[in-house]
């Protein structure tokens, strides 16, 4: 799950991260308010959507007046931003961050992310503040370091130390970045974050380490020990088909293609995906029912799939160990039935009770058509959406 910049910089604040003073904005007389209420001479306005490069799409301006403030929050409520992240469809700004600005000496970069090559959560730190961290690791490698952290002791001040140095922070500053960077450590660890990224990390002129922006990304698995976390969730920056999914605790992700795949268990569904590729279709989702699916859930499952306007067809594929392939087939009947379905439906079944499954589809009168492996499915499939 992710949060606002102005939200994980509330969090941030908690552990000791210092971060600029600021406060949001939900319309442009709030945001000159704020800007009046932080008295600094400079005031950033910032727009806050779930998408990095806001800068270079016009969504972050410094203000040195309050009537520049009003005008960069007249100019930046209500547009849509197109970044490299959010896709040619952009995002509507809803919210602004206003922020008192700061005299930056130097820019760097401070992450955390969980390696799945060692098992371990990792720190990188560079000088390249500023720029995006993927950019630097494909023009610049070597200006990255990185600090493998036992979970055991967590980060020691030795490795906060020899990364400091690495980058170059000033001596007299040493101190207080390895302060910073165990403040970060303790809330990712806490929260159990899945990214927590300052970008850029600053060291001003009065010798201050400030976090001056903040992406915090959290581990959704773990959001039932984090109540407080959970009711920072902004729907409007979320597809409204995933968030239909989530109520009934379906894993969904929509994609680009028009193939709709309902799937049990997250690697059957990728296998799902690439095998309707190679035979030349397009997926249109990553849809995972689970292993304890109903006929409620698979009813569910159908309507979110079927309410994407591309798709064309639906792949079912199902594997049934945990999973019942009777308790599928009703599902699609079910589904197929209060829809009125009339777009393809290809159905591969496998596994526990397997033949139920299959007599329940064919006893149906809908026009379902059987498939006997996974290879043969994407086959019809993608004849059928053809």
């Amino acid at each position: 799950m992710n949060i606002h910049e102005y939200q994980g910089k509330e969090v941030l604040k908690k552990y000791g991260v210092t971060v600029p003073n600021g406060k949001v904005a939900y319309t442009v007389e709030e945001a000159v308010q704020a800007a009046e209420s932080l008295k600094s001479p400079v005031v950033v306005v910032k727009a806050q959507i779930h998408a990095g490069g806001r800068g270079k799409a016009g969504g972050v301006k410094v203000a040195k007046s309050i009537d520049e403030v009003r005008s960069y929050a007249t100019e930046i409520l209500g547009k849509t931003l197109v970044t490299h992240q959010t896709g040619p469809e952009g995002k509507v700004v809803k919210r602004l961050l206003i922020e008192e600005g700061c005299q930056i000496v130097k820019e760097y970069y401070i992450g955390l992310v969980v390696d799945r090559g060692s098992g371990r959560v990792v720190m990188m730190a560079s000088e390249e503040g500023g720029t995006e961290i993927e950019e630097v690791a494909e023009t610049h490698p070597e200006k990255i370091f990185k600090e493998i952290i036992d979970p055991a002791v967590g980060l020691q001040t030795f490795q906060a130390r020899k990364l400091a140095y690495s980058i170059a922070i000033p001596n007299e500053l040493v101190g207080k970045t390895v302060k910073f960077m165990q403040a970060l450590y303790s809330a990712f660890v806490d929260k159990d974050c899945s990214i927590a990224e300052i970008n850029p990390l600053v060291v001003t002129a009065d010798g201050e380490i400030i976090a001056l922006d903040a992406k915090l990304n959290f581990d959704s698995n773990a959001l039932f020990r984090h109540k407080d976390i959970l009711e920072l969730r902004d729907f409007d920056e979320e597809d409204e088909k995933e968030i239909e999914a989530s109520k009934y605790d379906l894993s969904y992700i929509a994609l680009d293609g028009n193939i709709g795949c309902m799937v049990n268990g997250a690697g059957l569904a990728m296998a799902t995906m690439d095998i309707i590729k190679y035979y030349g279709g397009e997926p249109a989702n990553f849809l995972d029912v689970g292993g304890g699916a109903t006929t409620e859930k698979v009813t569910e499952a159908f309507k979110i799939i079927l309410s994407d306007s591309k798709v064309n067809g639906i792949f079912v594929n199902i594997f049934g160990g945990i999973m019942r392939c009777d308790v599928i087939a009703n599902g699609v009947v079910e589904a197929a039935g209060q829809l009125g379905l009339t777009k393809p439906l290809v159905v591969r079944l496998e596994g526990t009770n397997v033949e139920l499954g299959k007599q329940i589809l064919a006893g149906s009168g809908l026009n379902i058509v059987p498939a006997d492996s996974m290879a043969d499915g994407a086959r019809k499939i993608v004849a059928l959406v053809q």
